[in-house]
């Protein structure tokens, strides 16, 4: 499985409004991409950063799937990220496999 990873730390201002919408536009548009078959959103306890850190994981069945998500939509998301949100949050993504 390969899990794409996106990590978000956020200014405290902001959290509520960030959460909802990814719950609620960001995330589900992700999702009806087809590439994905599972989604999970993590908050990190103690993270050294200042603000609120979160973590986005979608799994991916191949990475084709992966492949096909980051040449066709992966900079759209990210760019409606950043007009939703500018200057308010730094993201920095991962891409992993899981190990048998």
């Amino acid at each position: 499985m390969i899990i794409y990873n996106e990590t978000f730390i956020l200014e405290d201002t902001v959290e509520q409004e960030w959460l909802a919408w990814m719950k609620e536009v960001q995330i589900p548009a992700i999702m009806a991409t087809g590439y994905f078959s599972s989604y999970q959103i993590l908050t990190i306890i103690d993270s050294p950063n200042e603000g609120i850190t979160y973590c986005v994981q979608y799994m991916a069945d191949t990475i084709e799937q992966f492949q096909d998500y980051y040449s066709g939509h992966l900079f759209r998301f990210q760019d409606g990220h950043q007009q939703q949100f500018a200057e308010r949050f730094v993201l920095f993504n991962t891409v992993m496999k899981t190990v048998d």
